[in-house]
């Protein structure tokens, strides 16, 4: 049994580590933006010196800031999803051909006649260095966002996220939540099947092992559902507010006008003509939906204990993520051929240096937030 000296000399250690927890901890949002802007920058250039950095700098920053939480682990199967999607576009260029044409002949398979409905189709023939670069190009792009959002996943916590959202879109949030949680539960639920397989001695992998463990999988995905459905019963969800409805047909024209005036002005944007006005309606567009949300979230009864902050780090974060979006985007306007090496003639793709600098700034997360404190371990027990 522990003396009194001790417990009391536990306590303010226990009060830092719960400070230095709230301090390190970013809003959830931040962790979003950063990420997808990531993921934008990612679909702006088909250079896999610049995906590679790009994941890279993703991964280093999971490395250091993840949590150690279901979500967390998480990362490495949007790891293995993404190498999956690349043998997968890999396959599909041996086996379907490319529409690069290509010298450079590596394999010759033989070919299915195909009937004439199915023209632009083939199976097996020549397959090119070039077409299998190409593939390979486009298919580390898709990757590389499957990644930037398996960081977004382990970094921000989808709990804390809903608690994030406002009071009009709280109830869309749930359903996103869900669905984002879905998969990192899953993953868990294999990892403690197989890890009691293995310890009773039982096969853990190959299709039996797979159809062992996918029961039990499922019926704990029902049981959890079933369990979600009568906690938020219980919670009152659903339950809305009395508003005049004046304040309804006002949220409502302002959130539909400010939907059609981002509409239309991203069109402006998009477009030589609307260069004049777009800009304007865009900026209109976004006020008068951030007003209807405002005025919509009077409908939503709940209360939010220690809501997160949107401190001076979190601008930080999301910056250093528009960044990269904003200047990988400027450099494939000013300079396509280094963001979009091509493969005819068959070259090496060259690291270009202002936006490869550029993808760099995505590492600042990594500077400016601090390290997650690991969770406190009860001390041991000593003989009184």
């Amino acid at each position: 049994m522990r003396s009194g000296g001790q417990a009391r000399a536990s306590a303010p250690t226990l009060r830092y580590q719960r400070r230095a927890t709230r301090q390190a901890t970013l809003h959830p949002g931040a962790w979003w933006l950063w990420s997808l802007s990531l993921g934008t920058a990612a679909t702006r250039t088909t250079n896999p010196l610049l995906l590679a950095l790009l994941i890279a700098t993703s991964a280093y920053v999971v490395a250091t800031h993840r949590p150690n939480t279901p979500t967390a682990r998480s990362y490495t199967a949007f790891v293995k999803l993404a190498l999956a999607v690349l043998v997968i576009r890999l396959a599909f260029a041996v086996v379907l051909g490319s529409p690069i044409p290509g010298t450079h002949v590596v394999v010759t398979l033989p070919e299915v006649p195909l009937p004439d409905w199915a023209q632009g189709i083939r199976l097996g023939g020549r397959v090119t260095a070039e077409g299998l670069l190409f593939a390979l190009y486009d298919g580390l792009k898709l990757a590389t966002l499957l990644i930037c959002v398996g960081a977004a996943n382990a970094l921000a916590n989808p709990t804390r996220l809903l608690k994030s959202l406002p009071g009009a879109l709280y109830e869309t949030g749930v359903a996103v939540v869900v669905a984002l949680t879905f998969a990192p539960n899953l993953i868990a639920d294999v990892q403690r099947l197989r890890a009691a397989r293995r310890l009773r001695g039982r096969p853990d992998r190959g299709v039996r092992g797979l159809l062992q463990v996918g029961l039990p999988v499922l019926e704990g995905a029902l049981e959890r559902s079933v369990a979600l459905a009568a906690a938020m019963d219980a919670r009152g969800y659903g339950r809305t507010a009395d508003v005049p409805p004046a304040v309804r047909r006002t949220t409502t024209a302002l959130t539909l006008g400010g939907l059609l005036g981002v509409c239309a002005g991203t069109y402006g944007l998009l477009t030589a003509a609307g260069g004049t006005y777009g800009l304007p309606l865009l900026l209109a567009g976004i006020v008068a939906a951030l007003a209807g949300l405002r005025l919509g979230g009077r409908r939503c009864l709940r209360t939010r204990y220690r809501p997160d902050r949107w401190d001076a780090r979190a601008w930080l974060v999301t910056g250093s993520g528009v960044a990269v979006a904003a200047l990988l985007t400027l450099a494939s306007a000013y300079d396509p051929e280094a963001l979009h090496p091509g493969v005819v003639p068959l070259v090496a793709p060259a690291l270009p240096l202002w936006p490869a600098a550029a993808v760099l700034l995505g590492l600042l997360p990594a500077f400016v937030v601090p390290a997650p404190v690991p969770a406190p371990f009860p001390a041991s027990k000593e003989p009184s």
